[in-house]
């Protein structure tokens, strides 16, 4: 009996060292910050002001980008577009930051047919602790919010909801971690830069789902100690679509290559639901 004991504990953990394989990983050296100056040219005007009330009676403003060649009969892919913490607010133009413009610059647009929303949340929508070997992210309301404003505008638009995509810097990423939790299935495709991943008791909710993950490993503010963390995990649990993407020595900044980021753009609108 004793020996039949043994056997099995050295076959669970045969089993478990099988189970963990390194994730898929890309170093990028010599990175340097996007630039602010570059989307001076993009005005607020440029997008739609539109203001959502959710079942729970919240209001949620949120910027619309159309897709500029709008042809009748034919569905569009939706980009859900996430800020970071210090775009918190009600104005409804303060959450158009780098990332939010760069969809509206005219080489971006004209290859990229699709609908881009971009909510301002008046609260944190990802929440998370200092920084700790278990640090992870939990989603506030408003994040139900979020579910429901898709929900409604891709039922009332022609949208593919195939190809319904979600990205975000800072908190604006760690939203883009947490949103395939609270809602399994719709998203086709995230890419979160710079954020806080979930729990590892989240991790099967995205095996199956095409990930970037975008991050800076000298960020102080967001470690990338957590985002390592869940790529692993996901790894662990038979996941195969997601890469961790690390830019050697970059601070808490979104990274000069994702404008105009054919590759990342390129990658994030072939995802589709079978």
């Amino acid at each position: 009996m004793k020996t039949t004991k043994t056997l099995i504990l050295l076959l669970c953990a045969a089993l478990t060292s099988c189970a963990s394989v390194s994730p898929k990983q890309e170093q990028i050296d010599n990175p340097t910050p996007l630039s602010r100056e570059i989307f001076n040219t993009v005005s607020a005007d440029q997008f739609e002001s539109v203001i959502f009330k959710s079942s729970r009676g919240a209001q949620l403003p949120y910027r619309l980008l159309r897709p500029s060649k709008l042809i009748p009969g034919k569905i569009y892919p939706l980009v859900v577009q996430l800020h970071g913490s210090g775009e918190i607010g009600t104005d409804n133009v303060s959450q158009l930051d780098r990332l939010a413009k760069s969809w509206a610059m005219p080489d971006v647009r004209d290859r990229y047919q699709a609908f881009i929303l971009i909510p301002q949340f008046a609260i944190r929508s990802a929440n998370y602790g200092p920084a700790s070997p278990d640090q992870h992210a939990v989603p506030s309301t408003m994040l139900n919010d979020t579910v429901e404003l898709i929900n409604q505008f891709s039922a009332a638009n022609p949208v593919d909801k195939s190809r319904i995509y979600a990205s975000g810097f800072s908190m604006g990423g760690s939203a883009t971690w947490l949103l395939p939790s609270i809602a399994p299935g719709m998203l086709a495709g995230i890419v979160p830069m710079g954020g806080i991943a979930p729990p590892n008791s989240q991790a099967s909710n995205f095996t199956n789902l095409p990930i970037i993950v975008i991050h800076g490993d000298a960020d102080m503010e967001n470690p990338i100690t957590a985002d390592r963390r869940f790529v692993q995990a996901i790894t662990d649990h038979g996941g195969q679509q997601v890469t961790l993407r690390e830019y050697k020595g970059l601070k808490h900044q979104p990274p000069s290559d994702v404008y105009p980021g054919y590759w990342w753009r390129d990658w994030l609108f072939s995802q589709q639901h079978k």
